[in-house]
């Protein structure tokens, strides 16, 4: 009876640390997909705020312009 005991127990760590590995895989897989998703994020930002700042930039020119005009 303890022969069974102990191959259950042997054969239960390995696949408990297996489960734990699986796991720990998933939830790295998941994290890397956040911080991607994160820098994709920050990088549109980045583009939009340049945008803008490229389109006041030309709004500022052209009202310069026409005061000096007047």
């Amino acid at each position: 009876m303890s022969f069974w005991l102990k191959a259950a127990g042997k054969w239960g760590s390995i696949f408990a640390i297996l489960a734990l590995i699986v796991t720990l895989l998933k939830q790295i897989i998941a994290l890397i997909g956040f911080l991607t998703t994160a820098i994709k994020l920050l990088v549109i930002l980045a583009f939009v705020a340049l945008f803008i700042g490229v389109g006041l930039m030309v709004l500022r020119t052209f009202k310069a312009n026409r005061k000096a005009r007047e």
